[in-house]
């Protein structure tokens, strides 16, 4: 397939893995405190099916509404611990992705994609245990026309996400991380999570006294 009206930017540099480790201790609640609230993307982006979570380095794809050349070109950009976030504009009238796709994602390397849009094999996906996050689903089949850009900033649910920000998602959402933040994010979580485990400590000390 030509990719002459796809643009790709190489020039950034991806996470260390362990760092995206230590963020996969984590949930995106939890991160989401650790950021002060911020850069999490909107509730309408979810997951396909229950308990898909995945965390990685995005690699971000812009698409034409209902078209997903560029998503099919990105195959060939995908590394280790990628994820994939695509803006595919929130259009539901077609699927940017399917099972072929989501598991030649997974064959490259990709721990999943976040797409602000719609996709469809939502059964399939599941049976692959494949991480995908969208508005929706829909049976429609994509034009494969482009244009399209990989490897530069997009925006999906009214946060930015530019090429190797952090990326974590679960049943409750999305959240983007800028790699200049993760230390005092992980710092910062850590001590959330502490806190709460104080706090579930004192609910169960309020249970026994009542046993």
């Amino acid at each position: 397939m030509p990719q002459d009206n796809v643009r790709v930017n190489t020039a950034w540099e991806r996470v260390d893995e362990q760092v995206l480790k230590q963020f996969r201790d984590h949930s995106v609640a939890n991160l989401g405190d650790a950021l002060d609230r911020l850069n999490i993307v909107d509730g309408g982006i979810a997951p396909v099916w229950s308990g898909a979570r995945a965390v990685g380095t995005a690699l971000p794809v812009l698409t034409v509404a209902g078209d997903n050349k560029a998503v099919i070109a990105a195959l060939d950009h995908i590394r280790p611990g990628d994820i994939l976030v695509i803006n595919a504009f929130g259009y539901d009238g077609r699927a940017v992705i399917g099972d072929n796709l989501a598991q030649r994602f997974a064959v490259h390397g990709a721990v999943g994609a976040v797409v602000d849009g719609f996709v469809r094999d939502a059964a399939i996906i599941e049976e692959l245990q494949v991480p995908v996050f969208a508005r929706g689903l829909t049976p429609a089949g994509p034009f494969k026309n482009g244009p399209g850009t990989i490897g530069e900033a997009v925006a999906i649910g009214g946060v930015v996400v530019n090429p190797g920000d952090i990326v974590a998602a679960d049943g409750d959402g999305v959240i983007v991380v800028p790699p200049h933040r993760a230390e005092e994010a992980l710092a910062a979580v850590a001590e959330i999570v502490a806190r709460e485990a104080a706090l579930d400590a004192e609910v169960e000390a309020l249970r026994s006294a009542t046993r």
